[in-house]
C-alpha cells in the first residue's frame, strides 16, 4: 500500500522532472482505478467535476467543503493513484483556506490548487473577478502554513491572463513564487509566447489548464516549464452521455441483452478489485 506521503511524492517528483503530463480526470472510485490501471501517473478532481458528481449542479461554486472532502475520500481510498483536486477559491478568506488544506490533507490529496479568483461571483458582477493580489498573496501563505505533511503539494492558480492581462499574471507569480508555493497553475494561456514569458519570470513548475492553444504538444509545452498540463473532462462527460443512452434506450423497449458497450465481467472483477475481497474473505470468514 503506497502511503499519502508517498503519493506526494510522486506528485514532486512529476513536477521536478523534465517531461509534461496529462492527468486522468476521475470523479469517483471507478474512474480513478481504471485512470490507474491504463496507466496515468495522477488523477485530477476538478471542482466543476465535483458540482455535477456531488450536486448535480452548475460550476457555480455552491458545493460545500465538506461534500468536496467526503468525495476525495472516496476516492483516495479506492487505490494508490496520487490526486491533484482543484481546490478553488479555498472556501472562503485565507483562514478558510486553511481549513480547506487541513480537510483535505486529511481526504487524501496530493496536491491542490488554490486560486485568485473573487469566488463566488460577486454581487451583481458582470464577468469574473480577480481578488487583489495582497489577498491572493495571503491565501498562498495561508495554504503553505497549514499543511501537515510537507510534502503535500500547493499549486498557486491564477486566472489573471484572461481576467486582467499577462503582465498581472507574470506580477501575482512572482508574489506566490516568493511566498514559497510548489507550482503556479495557469487558466487561459492561449499562445507559446504567454507560455514562454510565464516560465521566465518564475523557476515554478508550471501547471496548465485545457486550452486550445498549440503548445507543440506535450514536448512543447515541457520545454517552457509546464510539467502537468490538463486536456478537460471528458471522462464524465462520456459516462453522462453512457448512462443517458442505456437509459433512454431501456425505458424505449430495447432488451437489456441488446445494450451496446456494456463492460465485460472480467472489466468489473478487475475494477472492483474482486480478487482482493475474495482474499479477505477466505482470509478472515472462513470461507
Amino acid at each position: 500500500m503506497t502511503s499519502l506521503t508517498q503519493r506526494r511524492q510522486a506528485v514532486r517528483a512529476i513536477l521536478a522532472g523534465a517531461d509534461c503530463v496529462h492527468p486522468g480526470s476521475v470523479y469517483d472510485p471507478i474512474s480513478a482505478r481504471i485512470a490507474e490501471d491504463v496507466g496515468f501517473e495522477l488523477g485530477m478532481f476538478a471542482g466543476s467535476i465535483a458540482s455535477f458528481t456531488v450536486l448535480g449542479a452548475p460550476d457555480i461554486v455552491i458545493l460545500t467543503l465538506t461534500e468536496f472532502a467526503q468525495q476525495i475520500q472516496r476516492i483516495t481510498r479506492a487505490g494508490t493513484l496520487p490526486l491533484l483536486v482543484d481546490a478553488d477559491h479555498g472556501y472562503g478568506n485565507a483562514l478558510s483556506v486553511m481549513r480547506t488544506v487541513q480537510e483535505l490533507e486529511t481526504a487524501g490529496v496530493a496536491a491542490m490548487t488554490i486560486e485568485d479568483t473573487l469566488l463566488p461571483r460577486a454581487y451583481a458582477a458582470p464577468k469574473p473577478q480577480l481578488l487583489s493580489a495582497e489577498e491572493g498573496l495571503g491565501k498562498i501563505k495561508a495554504a503553505l502554513a497549514a499543511r501537515q505533511d510537507s510534502a503535500t503539494v500547493i499549486v498557486a492558480r491564477t486566472s489573471a491572463i484572461a481576467i486582467s492581462d499577462l503582465d498581472d499574471a507574470i506580477h501575482r507569480a512572482r508574489l506566490y513564487t516568493e511566498a514559497g508555493a510548489d507550482a503556479l497553475f495557469f487558466t487561459g494561456v492561449t499562445d507559446s509566447a504567454q507560455l514562454a514569458a510565464i516560465h521566465a519570470a518564475s523557476p515554478l513548475p508550471i501547471v496548465i489548464g485545457g486550452s486550445d492553444g498549440d503548445f507543440g504538444g506535450k514536448s512543447g509545452m515541457a520545454a517552457h516549464g509546464v510539467r502537468i498540463a490538463l486536456q478537460g473532462h471528458q471522462p464524465f462527460m462520456a459516462a453522462v452521455q453512457a448512462t443517458y443512452e442505456t437509459l433512454k434506450a431501456l425505458r424505449e423497449g430495447t432488451s437489456p441483452k441488446a445494450l451496446a458497450n456494456q463492460p465485460s465481467a472480467a472489466l468489473m472483477r478487475q475494477l472492483t478489485r474482486e480478487a482482493s475481497y475474495n482474499a479477505a474473505m477466505r482470509d478472515f470468514l472462513g470461507g
